[in-house]
């Protein structure tokens, strides 16, 4: 009846059916993970960032972390690290990324990367091991070496994400905020952050060409950014119009589809076989 309080279905310290489903799918998911990471069966997929001015020369890579399932097929972050990002599992997922761009990046002298992590990795001992390990083998990867923390994981702990990048700074490692504008980031801690670059979220860029609502909030979050003298990415760029808006309203660089997928085939060394063969 209109105006009557509906009854509860499901009874106090209960869970209810959607919620159970919820943790079966979660149960599933970090299950999945656990064995391709116990079978090494991890990957990065290569998205190129290239300069808005001149979209014909990549700036730097995004190496996105990938597992492999016990069919081999390949399950792209966003569809488990919901489930193992407060787990040990994402740390342990943070650490075979790093692995795999310090890899990448001693192969190929030329190569500038960008690697994703979770500000909860900064105290997680296995993952400081796989930097001082990868940095003791060749140094000169730091100057090359990107780390993207997201503006949500950074405001988490503000003050320990503040310390970790003045200590690997000093390294020569720059840093990224991920997903900038995402509504996280207190602007009293964003000029404290220091961060090098900053990612704009993808939700100002689609269809800013025609959207003014995306162009303010766009020109606003630009402007922060060059205040503040942080290199600006326009992240999920999908089409020749978004991307000549932000080229024309001095966005830095641009990353998306666009400019091309993630790959899982490393996108230089197919540039470099062309090159090679004349194609």
């Amino acid at each position: 009846m209109r105006g009557r309080k509906r009854r509860n279905l499901v009874e106090p310290g209960e869970a209810s059916p959607l919620d159970a489903a919820i943790a079966q799918r979660d149960r599933g998911t970090m299950s999945m993970v656990r064995d391709a990471l116990e079978r090494g069966d991890t990957v990065l997929a290569f998205q190129p960032v290239v300069q808005a001015s001149n979209p014909d020369r990549t700036v730097f890579y995004e190496g996105l972390i990938r597992v492999l399932d016990e069919t081999g097929r390949v399950i792209p972050a966003k569809e488990f690290m919901g489930a193992v990002e407060t787990q040990e599992l994402g740390r342990e997922i943070d650490c075979a990324a790093l692995r795999a761009g310090l890899r990448a990046l001693r192969q190929t002298p030329s190569l500038r990367l960008s690697i994703n992590m979770s500000a909860r990795s900064i105290g997680y001992p296995k993952w400081k091991q796989v930097l001082n390990r990868g940095l003791s083998v060749d140094p000169n990867v730091a100057e090359r070496l990107i780390l993207e923390i997201t503006e949500k994981s950074a405001m988490q702990m503000p003050e320990l994400v503040t310390t970790f990048m003045t200590e690997l700074q000093d390294k020569g490692i720059a840093f990224a905020l991920d997903d900038f504008g995402a509504g996280h980031t207190a602007f009293r801690y964003l000029k404290e952050f220091y961060f090098d670059i900053v990612k704009i979220d993808g939700q100002f860029i689609r269809k800013v060409h025609s959207d003014p609502n995306n162009q303010v909030l766009m020109q606003a979050l630009i402007s922060v950014s060059e205040h503040l003298d942080m290199f600006t990415v326009a992240e999920a760029v999908e089409t020749g119009q978004e991307a000549g808006w932000l080229a024309a309203a001095g966005v830095d660089c641009l990353q998306g589809y666009f400019f091309g997928a993630p790959s899982l085939t490393p996108p230089w060394l197919v540039e470099a076989g062309r090159a090679a063969t004349g194609g």
